[in-house]
């Protein structure tokens, strides 16, 4: 697998990205009514994705590590894996753009969408050639009744 760099570490690499392009380049500033209510709305979002993601690893008793994907031992296709592939990213998706609400600047739709290309060319692509060497046509099957990110 061509993984690097664990994708929590991408989360806080782009996070900082987003805060230092807010701060260094302020210019594309936004605000709007409800923002605050938006911004708490999100990061409450996120967390809810992202507890319940890994709370449905652990349940299985199978790998949390996306470093490892071929330790995987079982498929996850109920709960939120029923609506997303990748809940956790998702998870990470959604605090980032509270992140950017917070921060207040329009050009950090550039970072948030390099981070989602980002982990679709680095970190879901080669989870789900290993997951479909692993699973096989279940897998497969899966990936055609639910889509990668939402």
């Amino acid at each position: 697998m061509r993984l690097k760099i664990p994708p929590a570490l991408v989360f806080i690499i782009f996070s900082g990205l987003m805060y230092l392009l807010a701060k260094y380049l302020p210019i594309g500033s936004f605000a709007f009514f409800g923002n605050s209510f938006l911004i708490i709305a999100l990061i409450t979002l996120g967390l809810l994705i992202g507890v319940f993601a890994l709370f449905q690893f652990v349940y299985v008793k199978t790998t949390i590590n996306p470093q490892k994907p071929f330790n995987t031992e079982k498929l996850i296709t109920n709960g939120l894996y029923s609506y997303t592939r990748n809940p956790m990213y998702l998870a990470m998706l959604v605090l980032l753009i509270s992140l950017a609400l917070y921060l207040r600047n329009a050009f950090n739709i550039f970072l948030i969408t390099g981070f989602v290309s980002y982990m679709n060319l680095n970190q879901i692509i080669p989870e789900e050639k290993a997951l479909g060497q692993i699973f096989g046509t279940s897998y497969k099957m899966y990936c055609k009744q639910v889509r990668r990110w939402f």
